[in-house]
């Protein structure tokens, strides 16, 4: 006799089944079958018949199930598995001939030690125990909270290796009967839904694999606010490209690398994915350049070569593999100074060892705060210092154009597929790469990057929080603020040079503070006064003073330009809460308090509350003690320059932003990111 677990608690001789009525008993043998050979203590086995109310009587109705299923098993002339009481609770003894379960796992356990050839047809035959829905005939919650989940994992990934082994084979229409059927009872499981896109792709059914792919990518999005895990956006683009992973046949063999024969156009197996030239476009990488010279066409066929019917049975040479350029180098960060700790943090987070079993996750920064503060600066020089851990280069990807409009992510993923050509920087290649995302303007344009990429890192600036990006991925945040003087004063040092700044100490702490300790400040100052070597620095100081937004500019470089750089800020977001910006900045009441900005601003405490997160999210206003708030003072004395406007907008800003909305001119979300 044997009592099968895989479906309803039944018992069976070989010939007939009987299936046990949903009872106590039959609640307290499912307990004790499904941990076979060990002892399951009394509290337990009372939490799953009676669940969290147990009778007054517990320990005696115990006892009466115990003696009612040895009434059950002499019925059924199985007297020798006894239920056993031990010191603090009961154990039934069993084995692979006498419980599905451990006969299910001993199939499971023989397949892998086996070759190929038997694997299948053991786990197949493992799978073909389970029978009907688990435990559906158990009357216990807990049962089916803790432990039916446990084993229907154990039945998945065992049919996911099978799926896996179909495939290797090409008997992908066979893998396909199980991956339909799966897929509609897990909705999301990930692994599933990518063996079932390759085997649609794979048979010549490439509308139906892509868009089982928009299946899973909307259910993951709409139910738990994430995309589809890297191997899925892999696969997705590999059939975009129309690559081959392998045709669907009814008898293959894994060849030898000896015996397989090279695809035209394609690496051979010998050669790193991602060996071939990819053509780029002019403006590839922005301001950064691009190298490299794109592949020929393909020349005609010359006459009299075979036709492609023909060429299968024709050795033809496969010429040596042009091997793609790295991307371009990182522009340089002269004389950086400061920002020890977030250096630190960075280059540990970026070269540690990843955590096994966190592979699917890119590791990545946020480095967020104010225009100018010194963000892509950090990110470059922390992105010089970690280069040599990231094979496949560290590239920079501005996520703004010029005008200031976000770039949207299908964009930007052009641009690194032709920056890191066949599989660079995704894994296939081997290596890993650095990816400084620059400028982001909403999570939207970073979340598919790092999925696809998630094999290599990330670093992610932004004038933004990016909040939901943090709360959806991970990574670390570093909120960057102004320099301290003694950094100020390094900075200008490293810059202007030693000798100079010793002459003048005072007078350089004197401009260090006129500059705000803002970096972009700074290093406009320190330009100028490169430029202009006999100018006294206390002289210097004194002019910036007067005005120290508009004469922080450089007349051959608009980017140099503070005034400017805070203009384009502004410009970016919603009018109401620019006006919101400029009021507040401009007041002389610093620090801010909620209350106080709800009378400056003529809202209620609430709104302005709501104003102030969104002015800390977008860094132009600065959190000190709890409840207190000030604004940087160069950007005070930009606010001074441009107050005027009205709080007619006001109002508009108690509408919260929607979901997935970024602060743009209108407050909508950028058309290129819906």
């Amino acid at each position: 006799m044997r009592f099968q677990l895989l479906g309803p608690l039944s018992v069976t001789d070989g010939r007939d089944v009987v299936m046990l009525p949903p009872s106590k008993p039959t609640a307290l043998l499912a307990a004790l079958l499904l941990r076979p050979g060990s002892i399951v203590p009394t509290d337990r086995l009372r939490d799953i018949v009676w669940g969290e109310e147990h009778p007054t009587t517990a320990k005696t109705a115990l006892q009466s199930c115990v003696l009612r299923l040895r009434r059950l098993f002499a019925k059924y002339g199985i007297e020798h598995q006894a239920v056993v009481a031990v010191a603090g609770g009961y154990r039934i003894d069993a084995d692979a001939d006498t419980l599905d379960l451990l006969h299910f796992r001993r199939l499971v356990a023989r397949a892998a030690a086996s070759g190929n050839d038997s694997e299948l047809y053991t786990l197949r035959s493992a799978l073909a125990l389970w029978q009907g829905g688990l435990l559906s005939n158990v009357p216990s919650d807990l049962l089916h909270r803790d432990e039916v989940p446990r084993l229907a994992e154990e039945r998945l990934r065992v049919l996911e290796r099978v799926c896996d082994i179909e495939l290797e084979h090409g008997r992908c229409r066979e893998a396909l009967v199980d991956l339909w059927e799966v897929t509609r009872v897990y909705p999301a499981h990930e692994r599933f839904a990518a063996q079932l896109v390759e085997a649609l792709y794979r048979t010549g059914r490439q509308t139906e694999a892509l868009a089982e792919y928009r299946r899973i990518k909307g259910h993951l999005r709409e139910g738990l606010g994430v995309d589809p895990r890297a191997e899925l956006q892999r696969l997705e683009l590999a059939i975009l490209r129309g690559e081959d992973l392998g045709r669907a046949e009814t008898t293959r063999r894994r060849a030898a690398p000896s015996e397989r024969t090279a695809i035209p156009g394609a690496p051979s197996p010998q050669d790193t994915p991602g060996s071939l030239a990819t053509p780029r476009s002019p403006d590839s990488l922005g301001s950064l350049g691009s190298s490299g010279s794109p592949t020929s066409p393909a020349s005609p066929a010359s006459p009299g070569s075979p036709a492609p019917a023909d060429r299968e049975a024709v050795a033809t040479p496969v010429a040596a593999p042009i091997v793609s350029p790295p991307p371009p180098p990182l522009p340089s960060v002269p004389g950086f100074t400061g920002r020890e700790a977030e250096v630190s943090s960075l280059v540990h987070l970026l070269t540690a060892e990843r955590p096994e079993g966190d592979a699917e996750r890119a590791p990545f920064a946020v480095l967020s705060g104010a225009p100018g503060i010194g963000k892509t600066a950090l990110a470059l020089h922390v992105a010089h210092l970690v280069g040599r851990h990231f094979p496949d280069g560290c590239l920079l990807l501005p996520l703004t154009r010029p005008d200031g409009s976000p770039r949207p992510a299908e964009e930007a993923a052009d641009e690194l597929r032709r920056a890191l050509p066949a599989g660079r920087g995704t894994g296939l290649s081997g290596g890993r790469s650095l990816l400084v995302l620059d400028d982001v303007v909403h999570p939207d344009q970073v979340r598919p990057l790092l999925t696809a990429y998630a094999c290599g890192a990330a670093i992610v600036t932004s004038r933004m929080g990016l909040a939901a990006l943090v709360a959806t991925h991970g990574g670390t945040v570093h909120r960057l603020g102004a320099l301290d003087p003694e950094q100020s004063q390094a900075l200008l040092t490293a810059v202007v040079g030693r000798e100079r700044i010793a002459a003048e100490p005072t007078a350089a702490l004197t401009l260090a503070a006129a500059c705000g300790h803002h970096p972009l400040a700074l290093r406009i100052a320190a330009a100028r006064l490169l430029t202009r070597p006999r100018l006294r620095l206390a002289d210097y100081a004194g002019w910036l003073r007067n005005d120290p937004v508009g004469r922080l500019s450089l007349a051959d470089d608009p980017r140099m330009s503070v005034p400017q750089r805070l203009d384009e800020a502004l410009q970016r977001l919603p009018p109401a809460l620019a006006d919101a910006h400029l009021r507040l900045a401009a007041s002389p009441h610093h620090p801010l308090t909620a209350s106080g900005a709800a009378g400056l601003l003529g809202l209620s405490d609430d709104t302005a509350e709501q104003v102030i997160e969104r002015l800390l999210d977008t860094g132009l206003l600065e959190e000190g003690q709890p409840g207190a708030f000030w604004t940087h003072d160069l950007l005070r004395a930009h606010a001074r320059r441009a107050a005027g406007s009205s709080v007619g907008h006001a109002p508009a800003l108690l509408r919260p932003p929607r979901h997935g909305e970024s602060p743009q001119l209108d407050g909508s979300r950028p058309a290129a990111l819906r």
